[in-house]
């Protein structure tokens, strides 16, 4: 099974831009999108739309923007954090947020990366490069159950 990242992004734009980075890094990598705070937490816990998904196949990382619809990506992030089943999951901060609390929260709430969404795309294009490298081939996280 191959490592699935998770795109919590309500931008249209910014979605097709993240795709579009990761298939110019040859990263190819299944990506499952939510469009909304509560769509990424269906997904997660198997709930609502994604009602009886194999739970035993989670994200290697997950991509979440803060402003979200419904569920903001600060509340997402408390959640994964305070169950059991997520409170490991790789979270990037993927935000075009200039706030310095948002930064704050961030970390504060267990993101393991804040990256702020450069304007420039081959900047971005160079930022999901690093991501991709670093989250998807580099990184080793605890397995599930053990």
């Amino acid at each position: 099974m191959g490592k699935i990242i998770l795109l919590v992004e309500d931008n249209p734009d910014d979605e097709l831009l993240t795709r579009r980075a990761l298939k110019k890094n040859n990263i190819g990598n299944e990506v499952v999108v939510a469009r909304d705070g509560a769509e990424a937490l269906d997904y997660l816990f198997g709930t609502g739309v994604h009602d009886g998904r194999d739970l035993s196949v989670m994200p290697q990382v997950i991509l979440l923007d803060l402003k979200l619809p419904k569920i903001d990506g600060l509340e997402v992030l408390k959640r994964l954090r305070g169950d059991e089943r997520t409170r490991l999951l790789p979270v990037v901060i993927l935000t075009s947020s200039k706030e310095q609390q948002d930064l704050v929260d961030g970390y504060g709430y267990g993101a393991n990366s804040y990256i702020r969404k450069p304007v420039d795309f081959a900047q971005f294009i160079e930022a999901v490069r690093q991501l991709g490298l670093y989250w998807l081939v580099l990184n080793e996280t605890p397995r599930r159950g053990g």
